[in-house]
């Protein structure tokens, strides 16, 4: 097995990472499912005062909406909403 220098892994380097994999494996869904719930919550925020939602901090996350608009059909519809809660906004 080589190594990203092209060096033959010693038997340590590889029972190494051979733990390190078995100690993260278990984790690696738990870790993704976390990160999408908090990308839920960043979007539902960002999007909050289209919905209707009073958003204290629109004023800051208007600018951040053309970045994440194409990630937002993905989004609604794994929050439930069939189709796209804007009028303005032709994802469906």
């Amino acid at each position: 097995m080589l190594s990203d220098t092209n060096k033959p892994q010693t038997w340590w380097q590889r029972f190494a990472a051979g733990l390190n994999e078995f100690y993260h494996a278990p984790y690696r869904q738990t870790m993704a499912r976390a990160a999408r719930d908090e990308e839920d919550f960043f979007m539902l925020l960002m999007f909050a005062e289209s919905l209707g939602i009073d958003n204290p901090a629109s004023f800051y996350t208007l600018e951040l909406q053309p970045l994440f608009l194409e990630n937002f059909h993905e989004w609604h519809t794994r929050m439930g909403m069939d189709r796209c809660p804007f009028d303005h906004v032709g994802c469906c």
